[in-house]
């Protein structure tokens, strides 16, 4: 254990629980209206206590939600449709724009910016605007003081509206599970407001970008094309970026998984104009001072480490250091290596069991894409059969030891590939699938139940 003052105090995770993995634009309508308190309802009745989602900030092209053009803001594409609903009080509405003062002007500005530019990138916007030359910026903000103000008044919306949900949620013995992506995207209010948090050339323009090297999800190794932090200013700032961030976060969310924590270690740097990720090369983090900033700012950090691929025993002695649980997956464990973390019998305690990711096949489709003799060993490990699956893999991430285990709804309706969520390193065709509306019924609840999601 380190002597770091951030080290490990009280567990993250307490008690034996379980959760489903279902990002809000899966559910029927695609939003967290009425369908979003029917899914709390599902899992209070399933027997689950945890509802895992993906980044919830609105997205740009493609609509990955890892790739979010405002860390801050709310994708108000979630929003419920309800022409009904009153409007904010202005006193209400000043104090939210007043506390969100470090992110709201700049991201409302940003949007009215995009939709006058027609969606243009903002490097090529004109000089003054792309460079927040301050007299161009307070005339952009009278000329487009109307456009702002509805944004203002939707984020508003956006926070009452998942606030709601999440009070719901908690009232029910149910914790909100988020996921904080490590980039935004160069084309995001982000990267337009901080240049100087960025490594940008002096246009704009991403002098390296991040990814990860080759591994099982893509052989070239995965070009993201999000923009690298320039760590050196943001510890002269004391992570204030960083800290404003998490704190913003912990408001939404009871835990969250930090996405790609492997990248508080060192990043994957590749050069402007690589033809692929295989080009990159790993960049020292100071991850370690950022967390025990935040440790300090915050106290308790109730964080998930996403510590999957390429791990290094410095990534693991860091996670461990400050107390994080990590992620193990039950698709990864059969290597054929008795040290597998992914090996039930290899799981910690304070960690979370997955039958598999959102960047993952189905449990379905994984196990019918493997060789017979692999499939042999999954059905030895779960002692299952292949007429069963997905049940007996569920079944086993119930048991694990873990105190935490989560499955993708996609799995408990034991569906093929062709509703997987995402295929890492394919540019088009993710992120659309949708629940059936009539899904969550009274005898898939049973099932679950009966499956070991109470986890006594």
């Amino acid at each position: 254990m380190s002597n770091d003052p951030g080290a490990a105090g009280r567990p993250v995770l307490k008690d034996r629980s379980a959760g489903i993995l279902l990002h809000p634009t899966s559910l029927p309508g695609g939003r967290i209206g009425p369908d979003a308190f029917r899914f709390v309802d599902f899992l209070v009745q399933s027997g689950c206590r945890a509802w895992q989602v993906l980044p919830i900030g609105p997205t740009g092209q493609g609509g990955s939600p890892y790739s979010p053009v405002s860390v801050f803001a709310g994708n108000a594409g979630l929003l419920p449709v309800d022409d009904r609903r009153e409007r904010a009080r202005p006193g209400i509405l000043a104090a939210f724009i007043d506390e969100s003062a470090n992110w709201l002007p700049d991201f409302a500005l940003f949007v009215a910016l995009k939709r006058a530019q027609q969606g243009a990138p903002w490097w090529q916007w004109p000089a003054d605007a792309r460079d927040r030359r301050s007299v161009e910026l307070k005339r952009l903000q009278k000329r487009f003081a109307e456009e702002t103000d509805a944004v203002y008044r939707e984020q508003h919306r956006f926070a009452g509206e998942w606030q709601r949900l999440r009070a719901y949620a908690n009232d029910r013995g149910i914790l909100l599970y988020g996921d904080l992506p490590m980039f935004p995207v160069t084309d995001s209010a982000d990267v337009w407001a901080h240049r100087d948090l960025f490594k940008l050339d002096a246009e704009g323009s991403p002098l390296v970008t991040a990814g990860v090297p080759p591994d099982a999800f893509a052989e070239d190794g995965q070009h993201w094309n999000n923009p690298v932090f320039e760590w050196r200013v943001m510890r002269d700032q004391r992570f204030h970026w960083w800290r404003e961030r998490v704190r913003h976060e912990l408001r939404r969310f009871d835990l969250l998984r930090w996405d790609h924590f492997r990248g508080l270690i060192e990043t994957w740097e590749i050069p402007r104009g690589a033809p692929t990720a295989r080009a990159g090369a790993w960049r020292e983090v100071p991850g370690r001072e950022l967390l025990s900033a935040l440790r300090a700012d915050l106290g308790e950090l109730p964080l998930i480490a996403e510590n999957l691929g390429i791990i290094t025993p410095d990534v693991e002695r860091l996670r461990r250091d400050f107390g994080l649980p990590g992620m193990h997956v039950l698709q990864f464990a059969f290597d054929g290596t008795p040290d597998n973390p992914h090996l039930p019998s290899n799981h910690e305690e304070q960690g979370v069991a997955y039958t598999g990711t959102h960047d993952n096949d189905t449990t379905l489709g994984w196990f019918h894409s493997l060789p017979e003799e692999v499939r042999g060993q999954v059905l030895d490990l779960t002692g299952g059969r292949a007429t069963e699956m997905p049940w007996p893999a569920i079944e086993t991430v119930f048991r694990s030891r873990s105190r935490l285990a989560v499955v993708p709804m996609q799995d408990f309706l034991a569906l093929d590939s062709r509703h997987r969520m995402n295929r890492p390193g394919v540019a088009s065709g993710n992120w659309g699938w949708r629940l059936d509306r009539g899904a969550l019924g009274t005898e898939l609840a049973e099932r679950v139940l009966s499956s070991g999601s109470p986890r006594t």
